[in-house]
């Protein structure tokens, strides 16, 4: 791992700044801590010599104090200033890495993340870079202190006394080969800590997605088992890299107890024959072990920075990647149409496609096939959300974007902890009178005031679908979109509300909108305008389409 890296103060502009103010913090903290060993040693040589000559105390001794005093509260507001400033860096960097990462993969597309573990992006992105508080509240602010505090401090020894210099200076390497050796060491054993993370992550997740299921089949039980054993393994690395670190962090304390003992010897033997005063002995003894503490603790520090460092590095090279993103399409024309010329999505090994078709305003087409047929494939490539072949143009004013221009809804639900009418109306401030009317339109009389947790904690299978559709005619009320797409809105209703349902889709399309539904229920079939059979093979066969 790098001590520093580069890339982390290129993305962030507050860890450029912080870095800055660390170092600010720390030559005020250096210059506090040569002040407290100039003052303890100067307060007792004072008492020293006014035993000396007969137990009177100096006029000196307070000023000594006073300084002394004075040197200790400046010490202390440094290192407070410098937490703050490191707690504040670190919430700082994680939410501008989270935006970035967020609005990279929003450039790249469902295609770029399809490629990656949904459950391994989201840890990473969670309590992965939630780990940078240990890298930027400790390991980054004792790095700026121990290159700016060690070699002033070495100095300020040297001044003292030279041959306590040269043993501080001969003993300092030991602790950065130390260092180097239990770094590599850790490296390999942190990394798979971060990867046994995301596998836990992972584990879970797909638990909880599949739970239902998992239940249909009797396989529920088994899960625990699954989950227990990739929680055990991830604990005990956890024990090992905990091991590690203790008996690291053990190999830095001797190295520099040795280290400052050497010089204490040194010093004893010259305070003995005389050859150095007590003044400059109890400077230099003071001195000693700070010279030693700001790279011993960066080595006791790194091991919790780890964490941050490998979930940052994951997030980093997603930002490095140096794919270049799909060009962004020209603002459409006008049209009033919903047309395809020769549309053809490849998924694995199969072609879905090519489609053409004229869909006019005032229709409502019906995309018909087997479960995992490409149905869904085909609404993406109408919404330009998928890489595909030959042309789309879709109904909307000028200078209106595809998005701009469409209404839609998934065959999953996507519901957010909040009320129905906030998951209704999602990114907007939603308008009571319009939830009203699409919730009444989508066959759903609950409260928009009713609250419901993630994913739709609270409401049934066909409710939460059904909000989902709302969600989808919401916007189409209030933006005045012209092409509504719906993907298996009835799967999960009863007749009722299907019928219910395609009378609401019926009259979209009388109002002028162009409605796109993927579905194989009977009912909804039928009263469609425009019927498009996509078959398992990839084949697609368009009856009642225009020309």
């Amino acid at each position: 791992m790098k001590p520093l890296d580069p890339r982390l103060l290129r993305l962030s502009r507050s860890a450029r700044g912080f870095i800055v103010a660390a170092a600010g913090t720390g030559v005020l903290r250096t210059l506090a801590t040569i002040a407290i060993a100039w003052g303890i040693a100067a307060a007792v040589t004072e008492v020293v010599d006014a035993v000396h000559h007969g137990g009177v105390v100096p006029t000196e001794f307070v000023p000594t104090l006073a300084l002394l005093g004075g040197a200790f509260v400046v010490r202390a507001v440094a290192a407070w200033a410098t937490d703050d400033l490191a707690a504040r860096a670190a919430a700082t960097v994680k939410s501008e890495l989270r935006r970035t990462v967020l609005a990279r993969a929003a450039e790249r597309g469902p295609g770029w993340l399809a490629e990656r573990s949904s459950a391994g992006f989201a840890t990473t992105l969670g309590p992965g870079l939630d780990a940078l508080d240990a890298y930027f509240g400790r390991y980054l602010p004792q790095l700026a202190l121990t290159a700016i505090a060690t070699p002033v401090l070495l100095v300020a020894i040297g001044l003292g006394d030279l041959t306590s210099g040269l043993v501080v200076l001969c003993a300092l390497p030991v602790i950065p080969v130390f260092m180097i050796l239990i770094g590599l060491a850790t490296q390999s054993l942190q990394r798979k800590q971060s990867d046994a993370l995301a596998r836990l992550g992972g584990a879970f997740l797909e638990a909880v997605e599949g739970l239902a299921t998992l239940k249909v089949f009797g396989r529920a039980r088994r899960q625990v088992g699954r989950i227990g054993t990739v929680t055990d393994q991830y604990r005990r690395g956890t024990l090992g890299v905990l091991r590690l670190s203790f008996v690291s962090g053990f190999a830095l304390e001797l190295a520099a107890s040795l280290s400052v003992a050497l010089v204490a010897v040194s010093i004893g033997i010259r305070l003995v024959d005389g050859s150095l005063g007590l003044g400059a002995a109890m400077f230099v003894l003071v001195l000693a072990p700070e010279a030693f503490a700001p790279i011993r603790q960066v080595g006791a520090d790194f091991h919790a920075a780890q964490d941050g460092v490998e979930a940052s590095a994951a997030v980093l090279d997603v930002l490095d990647d140096d794919r270049t993103p799909a060009a962004a399409p020209p603002t459409p024309a006008a049209a009033t149409d919903l047309v395809l010329r020769g549309v053809a999505v490849r998924r694995q090994d199969v072609v879905i496609g090519p489609v053409d078709l004229d869909a006019r305003p005032g229709t409502v087409l019906a995309l018909v096939g087997p479960s995992g047929a490409g149905k869904s494939s085909l609404i993406a490539a109408i919404r330009g959300a998928v890489p595909h072949d030959g042309t789309v143009v879709v109904p909307g004013p000028a200078g209106s974007t595809v998005d701009d221009r469409i209404a839609w809804a998934d065959q999953r639900a996507r519901l957010v902890r909040g009320t129905i009418a906030e998951n209704v109306a999602l990114s907007q401030q939603p308008h009571d009178d319009d939830v009203l009317t699409a919730l009444g339109d989508a066959g759903l009389g609950l409260d928009p005031s009713l609250q419901i947790g993630a994913g739709g904690a609270g409401l049934s299978g066909g409710q939460a679908q059904r909000v989902a559709v709302a969600r989808a005619l919401y916007r189409h009320r209030r933006s005045g979109t012209r092409l509504v797409l719906l993907d298996e809105p009835t799967s999960a209703l009863d007749a009722d509300a299907e019928a219910h349902l395609i009378t609401t889709m019926r009259r979209l399309a009388a109002d002028g909108a162009v409605v796109v539904v993927a579905s194989h229920r009977p009912a909804v079939v039928a009263a469609a305008d425009v019927r498009v059979d996509v078959a398992a093979s990839g084949a697609v066969a368009v009856l009642g389409a225009h020309a």
